[in-house]
């Protein structure tokens, strides 16, 4: 088996970002975006994930922090993508329900090559640290477009926007260790098609 690790960069007027990602790690995060809340929230996916995970961004945080949000996980997409290569021999699809306290969250993913979201998640406050709660689910929605992956999240319940927002970061972690896993006894992809 190959080594799947990538490292790709980004840079544009607005954001710079670099990323460096293990799928077959053992979820070390070095992460720094400059903005704590998405460090926090991605140093999860990695712990949980049983990725190696390394990213640095700046971008116009003069501005907000939708730039930057967006292009990390736009670069983290890719580099997913790009990890997997013809995605021979991977599970392919996984799924985790992880509480947090007064959360919990159900994430459902299939590394299928077709890029869609469902999020179903509510924050009632505006804020989730210096992260614009609309952030999230657009996040998620941005990776998914940019992984290629069906991403089915939804928060089933809770109080604390923080505690459900860590709660979907972890089932994706999960979800994705479990999808990114490789089964000895596959021969090739896990589909009907012989492709993916």
């Amino acid at each position: 088996m190959s080594l799947r690790t990538v490292t790709i960069e980004r840079n544009t007027n607005e954001t710079q970002v670099r990323v460096t990602l293990n799928l077959d790690g053992a979820g070390n995060a070095n992460i720094a975006t400059s903005v704590p809340m998405l460090d926090h929230l991605l140093s999860h996916v990695a712990v949980h994930g049983l990725l190696d995970l390394e990213i640095r961004a700046t971008g116009d945080l003069q501005i907000d922090a939708h730039h930057t949000v967006e292009d990390v996980a736009i670069v983290l997409g890719d580099a997913l993508d790009r990890a997997l290569g013809d995605k021979r021999g991977i599970a392919r699809m996984g799924d985790a329900y992880v509480p947090m306290d007064d959360a919990l969250a159900f994430v459902a993913l299939d590394l299928s090559g077709r890029a869609y979201a469902v999020i179903d998640a509510q924050f009632p406050a505006p804020m989730i640290g210096a992260i614009p709660a609309s952030l999230v689910a657009h996040f998620l929605k941005t990776l998914a477009t940019h992984a290629k992956m069906n991403l089915h999240a939804r928060v089933l319940y809770g109080r604390d926007d923080h505690h459900k927002a860590e709660a979907l970061f972890k089932a994706l972690g999960r979800a994705l260790a479990m999808a990114v896993a490789i089964d000895a006894r596959r021969v090739g992809v896990a589909s009907t098609k012989g492709i993916i």
